[in-house]
């Protein structure tokens, strides 16, 4: 019988020269997968399961080598403290918005803090602040019917609020006007001649990744709701392209509304996001992590 770690060695072998640069991370995360035990476990079993196993990892293997997501074969993508479901039609996020949450979670707010996450797409952000933030009222907003079923999935079980609107819309929750105390976003920024890898490419919705010619479509309609929303002193923060900091940052210099914007970068070092203080209010976004994040 074939041994598992023969048959994890196979599959990475084919996934390098699919020219995964994970392939053997990945081929043990689809081993871990079809065998219900987790990916550190797999050294403890010296024979492959039984149950048709081998064939149905040859198929999964297979269908990784032709660039489907892992995300999309597992079903499932950890994002901070949390597992969010994830397949075709919704965004996968990615560790480099986990910034955005360690900001956001640094951030001193009021005992029950509102919360916006715009552009949810699975409701990543908003679940996993609604898990470090438990009192908070968190509201999560996106206009696409996939992806809100996904993240109708993810958020059973807290208090997020789904809300299925576009961020373009005149007047979007006027009610929340000067109430709300953070705003967070990852809206789609690549610009749209971007060459990407067939992950994204092929399988991301278009509408989730895409921004206009530099990216830039949605952010101004995004960085206009935070400066109505927040009150003073509430924290805003918004990702962006890599190549688009200094344009993001001019941007929300040019609301003239909001005080405190650093241009920051994600784990990898890359400027990623911006973030921002509502302007005329006591209290203050924390700041003082720039030298360990890095700015423009």
């Amino acid at each position: 019988m074939t041994s598992l770690r023969h048959a994890i060695d196979s599959a990475a072998a084919l996934l390098t020269a699919a020219g995964i640069d994970s392939a053997r991370c990945d081929a043990e995360q689809l081993a871990a997968h079809l065998t219900g035990t987790q990916r550190g476990l797999l050294s403890v079993q010296d024979e492959a399961p039984g149950d048709g196993f081998l064939g149905r990892y040859q198929d999964i293997v297979a269908a990784r080598c032709r660039r489907v997501p892992l995300q999309h074969l597992t079903g499932t993508v950890a994002f901070g403290p949390v597992e969010l479901h994830v397949g075709p039609g919704v965004f996968i996020p990615r560790p480099e918005t986990e910034a955005i949450l360690e900001w956001a979670t640094a951030q001193p707010l009021p005992v029950r803090p509102v919360i916006i996450d715009v552009c949810t797409g699975s409701g990543a952000l908003a679940v996993a602040l609604a898990q470090l933030r438990p009192t908070a009222r968190i509201i999560a907003i996106d206009d696409s019917d996939v992806a809100l079923e996904y993240a109708r999935r993810n958020v059973q079980g807290s208090k997020v609020e789904l809300v299925r609107a576009d961020v373009t819309e005149p007047g979007l929750l006027g009610e929340l006007d000067g109430q709300v105390d953070l705003v967070v976003a990852n809206p789609p920024y690549v610009p749209d001649d971007a060459i990407l890898e067939p992950e994204v490419a092929q399988h991301d919705p278009r509408r989730a990744v895409f921004g206009g010619p530099d990216g830039m479509a949605v952010i101004p309609h995004v960085v206009r709701l935070a400066g109505r929303w927040l009150r003073p002193g509430g924290g805003f923060a918004v990702e962006h392209d890599e190549s688009m900091s200094l344009p993001t940052v001019e941007l929300i210099n040019g609301a003239g509304v909001f005080d405190s914007v650093v241009a920051r970068r994600d784990l990898a070092g890359r400027p990623r996001f911006v973030t921002a203080c509502r302007r005329n209010g006591r209290a203050a976004c924390r700041d003082d992590d720039r030298e360990s994040v890095g700015y423009d």
